[in-house]
């Protein structure tokens, strides 16, 4: 069995930043990238909100980017897939597709979270050209237009919010006749102007041209089908942190998310860390996670030096 100073499982924003910084800690980092290189922001096109890019950059541009920066300290970057871990004594135990064993005396988890989707064929066809699940990410291009947003809760809210602020018009597509929403965050929605409510409201199909989304077809809870004219489809239906793996050792929160000592990365199991999306509810931005996933190498290279 192949034995390892820091592993780190997750190839996105916060597991290739950890890794450069273990890497020049000289911790030999190995990295498995998981199901999805490069994580939750290759399935965007242009990000304009990270820092150092005044005209923005392509998402699989800066992964590429930054996974090259990782490799060029050092930095072992593999493809596969924790399917099992073993989290009870140190060096932890992590099997990877289901056949290698890797033995690592700390390990960082930057697994990310996946945002939930309708799983309608059409969304599919049109993320990353008109369909969204980041309004942060991804609002600014839709200024002046208009766009609908999925959802009932205080996610939806917050979305239909920040994009009522770029927008035109942002409808508010709710399958029930009331919100689930924080009685503070509902006063807002209904106090903004350009926000209008689809109450009982279900979404059949998301229709675009070909190049992008044009609208999208609604069925209403007593039958009647109609369409809406939009440029943009928004998700506000939340976010399933990938953390299943490791709940039997792990503190998880009532969604599901890592718990991570305030501060740090640390988690409730000295020697394991967590950073980027699977920890983090509420930011679940490129920036923070690569800020996070330098705090879990920091504290990965402290936990090693104190042994």
């Amino acid at each position: 069995m192949e034995t390892v100073k820091t592993l780190i499982l997750g190839g996105g924003p916060a597991g290739f930043t950890a890794a450069i910084y273990a890497a020049r800690a000289n911790l030999s980092p190995v990295v498995y990238e998981g199901t999805l290189p490069g994580g939750q922001l290759t399935t965007t096109t242009i990000v304009e909100n990270f820092p150092g890019f005044p005209g923005g950059v392509d998402a699989n541009t800066l992964m590429d980017s930054m996974r090259k920066q990782a490799a060029s300290f050092g930095a072992d970057i593999r493809q596969g897939t924790a399917t099992a871990v073993d989290l009870g004594k140190r060096p932890f135990t992590v099997t990877i597709d289901g056949a290698t064993q890797i033995a690592a005396e700390t390990l960082i988890i930057a697994t990310g979270a996946q945002a939930k989707y309708l799983g309608l064929p059409s969304e599919q066809k049109y993320i990353g050209a008109g369909v969204s699940a980041c309004a942060t990410c991804d609002g600014f291009f839709y200024r002046k237009r208009t766009v609908a947003v999925v959802g009932g809760g205080d996610t939806a809210c917050e979305e239909a919010l920040y994009l009522a602020g770029l927008a035109k018009k942002v409808y508010m597509i709710v399958r029930r006749d009331v919100f689930r929403a924080s009685a503070v965050m509902q006063k807002k929605v209904f106090d903004t102007p350009n926000i209008e409510i689809l109450w009982n409201c279900n979404t059949q199909e998301v229709l675009g041209d070909g190049m992008g989304v044009t609208g999208a077809r609604l069925l209403r809870k007593d039958g009647t089908v109609f369409d809406i004219a939009i440029d943009g489809f928004f998700l506000g239906i939340g976010h399933a942190p990938a953390s299943a793996l490791f709940a039997p050792w792990l503190q998880l929160d009532a969604n599901g998310y890592i718990v991570t000592e305030p501060g740090s990365a640390r988690t409730n199991v000295p020697g394991v860390f967590a950073a980027g999306d699977v920890q983090d509810s509420r930011y679940q931005q490129a920036v923070t996670a690569a800020a996070s996933g330098c705090m879990a190498a920091r504290d990965a290279e402290k936990f090693l030096l104190e042994l």
